[in-house]
């Protein structure tokens, strides 16, 4: 499906790694997609919803034309809630592929079980310093890292059996057409970097900061006197819904000077090849924003991370990588986006150097679970059997 936004799937798409995935493009819509998008805070559910018809006539037309003239079911994302509707029209089962971790499962059940089963108020919790037990965590968790849609007057999704897969990661993928030439720019830097000695920013698709956070993040990296590698994203116009962009130059909300005093230890730069450069032996740490992608690539990779989450479960995240695990810097756990409040750049620079100290004990801990995330991959691991376990599923709804 798609939107009026420039997400780069058309890019992914064209470049499909198996022959018998075939991609069925829906007809964009803009009008309504505009419509909802100045009336409504939640517009990209609403604008699922409205497609429920468009999907319905084009998994009928993929049915008219196979062989068996069957489906064996829909796989969808927490946003594509609505097309459930659409597979039950149709007798076949929906299968939820949710991109978080299960820790963050647990806490959407677990609350959702608070308000079904035991009457509470959930919005009661809203701007408390509470924190309550949940059972996917060992520690209990504060209201203030959990998703904020957990505050909105809508349903989650009943209980069903969960398989866990993951990683699930996609190497090449950053290799876009258009982004060659950039890739190849970094790889070459990093190159001349020693091991270990690169801290790596990079805050992910909708990641970005104005102009005065911009310079307390400078200010921390220049003091810290480590080698970085930044992406540094520009903001898009506040009216208009669009990912970050590229600046044209840099220095217009960089501190004077910056870059003339950095160009030897650093390198700023926009779009990033983040699993590209997470895979470098030059990079030694990862100032991230904690979504459960950058997350997987960091702990495969074996990058301790410095925790910065922005929005939706990131805080979550935070907290399961700082309090949970112990194998992350913490910078701001309970930092929101919209709140205007600034990170001084002696926090940053602080937790810079803590990510970097070699002796650190994340980095070994972060070590072992890249050897046992790759060995849950392989035969007889977990993902795997998981993984098996869905197909047979599947198998079984068409036979």
């Amino acid at each position: 499906m798609k939107l009026p936004i420039d997400t780069l799937i058309g890019s992914y798409t064209k470049n499909s790694p198996d022959a018998r995935v075939k991609v069925v493009e829906l007809p964009e819509d803009e009008p309504t997609f505009t419509k909802l998008m100045k009336s409504s805070k939640n517009f990209i559910f609403k604008y699922i919803e409205s497609q429920k018809g468009t999907v319905r006539n084009a998994v009928a037309e993929i049915m008219k034309n196979s062989r068996s003239g069957r489906i064996a079911g829909f796989v969808i994302d927490m946003f594509c809630t609505a097309m459930i509707d659409v597979a039950n029209e149709l007798g076949v089962p929906t299968y939820m592929f949710f991109s978080s971790g299960a820790a963050t499962l647990g806490l959407m059940f677990h609350l959702q079980s608070l308000r079904d089963d035991n009457n509470v108020d959930v919005m009661e919790y809203k701007n408390s310093d509470a924190a309550i037990s949940i059972p996917t965590y060992v520690n209990p968790v504060p209201v203030a890292v959990w998703p904020s849609s957990v505050f909105e007057d809508s349903d989650f999704l009943d209980f069903a059996k969960s398989l866990s897969v993951g990683p699930i990661l996609q190497a090449d993928a950053d290799k876009i057409e258009q982004e060659k030439q950039k890739f190849s720019e970094i790889i070459r830097w990093l190159d001349k970097q020693p091991d270990s000695s690169v801290v790596f920013l990079c805050f992910g698709t909708h990641g970005c900061f104005e102009g005065h956070q911009v310079k307390e993040i400078a200010v921390a990296l220049e003091n810290s006197g480590h080698r970085f590698l930044w992406s540094l994203r520009k903001p898009p116009p506040k009216e208009k819904v669009e990912f970050p962009g590229e600046y044209e130059n840099s220095e217009e909300v960089l501190p004077e000077g910056f870059l003339e005093r950095t160009t030897e230890t650093g390198k700023v730069i926009g779009w990033a090849p983040q699993m590209a450069v997470l895979s470098h032996p030059a990079v030694g740490g990862f100032v991230s924003h904690c979504g459960w992608n950058s997350t997987l690539e960091s702990m495969w990779c074996g990058v301790p991370m410095a925790v910065w989450p922005l929005s939706a479960e990131q805080q979550a995240n935070a907290f399961l990588m700082v309090k949970e695990f112990e194998m992350a810097v913490e910078i701001k756990m309970d930092y929101n986006k919209d709140s205007n409040v600034i990170v001084g750049a002696e926090t940053i620079e602080k937790a810079i150097r803590q990510l970097m100290d070699p002796e650190n004990e994340i980095r070994v801990k972060v070590r072992a679970l890249k050897e046992k995330s790759r060995m849950a991959l392989t035969e007889g691991g977990s993902s795997y059997n998981y993984l098996e376990h869905f197909v047979e599923d599947v198998v079984n709804n068409i036979s």
